[in-house]
């Protein structure tokens, strides 16, 4: 073999090989995508699932955590208002009283109120003069402002602070009031006014989630001599726990105070709006004095002259 035909060899040989290791880089080279191609599907889809599973967490989490919950309220009516009281009731408290005035409501389940007037004419020897008044407000459970019987403990003790700040009170005196409700609070003064004296008796009682107002008063007029005060206030403390009875009896209890109720709800409605207690006298020259309310918070006893 001649030495020109195995240098051609060689060459063809060397370009061989050059071409087999071309190939190698190429096949490789095109490898690498594929791979990085797979291993980003494969991460992507671990961060899909990571996202998935956090947001079933997420949801199952939510649909355990309970629904917030407040104690249900024990009474949910009230009674009548003209009717809370009996027939002897008052016949001795206002003997000479047409049928009661039912107060002003937009929902009487929340606020219900009734008054009666008196006026016992005995000629030139004078008269007596009664005005009776009871309201009763109702508060409801609700999940934001709490349990419907603390919600009426608060109105109750606002209720006993404005009346014992009534205007031109004079002897004033306060004091509890056993076996009435699951609290009660009696309050009495005297009001002098061109016509007499006034003597003002107030009860201001709550049972569960309802509070009830008695107003009584009388008046010796055109020199008739003053009722003794003593009386007055027997006869308001026995009108309100009667009216008490009425309100345990209009939601199915006894006679007495009602029991607490262990029951639970969801969110319940707010207070009633308004108590009303007290409806002017029918009598020009009398004066009836009575404890109002508004928005179911705040009360002031009022004395109202006709």
């Amino acid at each position: 073999m001649s030495e020109g035909t195995m240098q051609r060899r060689a060459q063809r040989d060397q370009r061989n090989q050059q071409a087999k290791r071309l190939t190698r880089l190429l096949v490789g080279a095109a490898a690498v995508p594929v791979m990085l191609v797979a291993a980003g599907c494969s991460s992507d889809s671990g961060s899909d699932d990571g996202k998935d599973k956090a947001a079933e967490k997420s949801a199952a989490s939510k649909s355990a955590s309970p629904s917030p919950t407040v104690r249900a309220a024990a009474y949910g009516k009230l009674p009548e208002p003209c009717s809370v009281l009996s027939k002897k009731t008052l016949d001795d408290l206002v003997p000479e009283a047409d049928s009661g005035k039912e107060g002003a409501s937009n929902d009487t389940a929340m606020r219900a109120s009734c008054s009666w007037d008196s006026l016992d004419d005995n000629g030139v020897k004078g008269s007596q003069f009664r005005w009776l008044s009871v309201s009763m407000l109702r508060f409801e459970s609700d999940v934001t402002r709490g349990e419907g019987d603390k919600l009426a403990r608060k109105y109750y003790q606002k209720q006993v602070e404005d009346v014992r700040a009534v205007d031109g009170a004079q002897s004033l005196k306060s004091e509890p009031v056993a076996g009435t409700g699951d609290e009660a609070t009696a309050v009495r003064y005297d009001l002098k006014k061109k016509e007499g004296t006034f003597k003002q008796q107030t009860v201001v009682t709550r049972v569960e989630n309802v509070v009830v107002t008695v107003d009584f008063n009388g008046a010796g007029l055109a020199g008739d001599k003053s009722p003794d005060a003593d009386d007055l206030a027997k006869d308001a403390q026995k009108a309100a726990k009667e009216a008490v009875a009425s309100v345990t009896k209009a939601n199915g209890g006894g006679t007495g105070g009602g029991a607490s109720s262990g029951s639970s709800a969801t969110s319940g409605s707010g207070s009633g709006s308004e108590a009303g207690s007290g409806a002017g006298s029918k009598l020009d020259s009398g004066s009836g004095s009575g404890s109002g309310s508004d928005s179911g918070s705040s009360s002031k006893s009022s004395s109202k002259s006709g």
